[in-house]
């Protein structure tokens, strides 16, 4: 099984058993998220982005404008990009010991500019991976637009998954209380769409936003 490179500046060290270093278990959990932050350092100051953000083989992608002086200053130098997933609270016998059930990915390496044709094809695939089905449906984005949307992207080649699982671990002496332990499993849903109320007479929602909810039920 394929890894990722591993350097002092990415080995995990605080419980160890929990890092993971294999492409097809980042892969998953980046393939799983729909947001990430980029942290990168402008004029000696650190600043940390949200963004979207997405694959497609070995690289990880996200845009933003093309005036953000955020991604202007990150194209070529390196960055630190994570991604967080909460799966639980676990809940112990001492708060000590109270902690969360989470899959999270951290990635090092240098930001790099997406031209075209590459750039429009990777913003079909960034809304067809949020919902699928739904680049058909929309009219073309105009040369305009294109010009004023910036995409990045970094390849996957250094870094380290983390994940904890199960339930929660309290000092032996503690499993004789008689006080309430276990797991609060959490999970991201969506509720019931909300129509525009500028959508014209007759234009019903498509079948794939259902699939799609029903999907991540």
């Amino acid at each position: 099984m394929a890894e990722l490179k591993k350097t002092d500046k990415s080995t995990v060290r605080r419980v160890r058993e929990r890092g993971q270093y294999d492409r097809e278990t980042l892969n998953q959990i980046v393939d799983d998220a729909m947001i990430c932050h980029v942290a990168y350092i402008i004029d000696g100051a650190p600043y940390c982005t949200p963004t979207l953000v997405w694959r497609e083989g070995d690289y990880v992608y996200w845009h933003g404008s093309s005036i953000s002086r955020f991604l202007g200053s990150a194209i070529g130098a390196p960055v630190c990009l994570t991604v967080t997933h909460m799966d639980g609270l676990v809940l112990a016998r001492s708060a000590f010991h109270h902690s969360a059930n989470y899959r999270s990915a951290m990635l090092f390496g240098h930001a790099e500019m997406v031209e075209e044709p590459h750039k429009s094809k990777a913003l079909q695939t960034f809304v067809e991976g949020l919902i699928p089905g739904r680049w058909e449906d929309l009219r073309p984005m105009t040369p305009k637009e294109v010009g004023a949307t910036t995409v990045l992207r970094m390849k996957i080649d250094e870094g380290a998954a983390k994940i904890r699982a199960g339930g929660p671990k309290d000092d032996r002496r503690d499993y004789e209380l008689s006080i309430w332990a276990g797991v609060l499993p959490m999970k991201t849903t969506f509720a019931a769409p909300q129509p525009d109320p500028q959508n014209l007479d007759g234009v019903d929602m498509p079948e794939y936003i259902n699939t799609f909810i029903k999907d991540h039920s």
